[in-house]
């Protein structure tokens, strides 16, 4: 990984996410092949918090379908990063 914006690819916004947001977890979809010290350090980088705890999953991909053609999606990979209690609030997860 080059930077941190490599490692961090985007945020997740869904109903989920948002509900643990109040308890200062955030989530994000990560590189596949980024380790949990790589996440930590580039959502410290980025954000300018502190990290207390980083939990990573793989998510397979859903099988679609286009006709007679099936498929599936591609496989990501997804992280929920805790904040410390002292730690400010990401502020793009706020206007949500």
């Amino acid at each position: 990984m080059k930077t941190a914006y490599d490692v961090i690819l985007a945020p997740i916004v869904s109903e989920n996410s948002m509900d643990l947001t109040a308890d200062k977890k955030y989530t994000f979809r990560v590189h596949p092949k980024a380790n949990k010290y790589q996440i930590k350090d580039a959502v410290e980088e980025i954000f300018n918090v502190k990290v207390i705890a980083v939990n990573t999953m793989h998510v397979k991909g859903k099988p679609k379908r286009q006709g007679r053609f099936e498929g599936t999606t591609r496989n990501w990979k997804k992280a929920i990063v805790t904040l410390s209690p002292e730690s400010k609030e990401i502020e793009f997860f706020d206007g949500i």
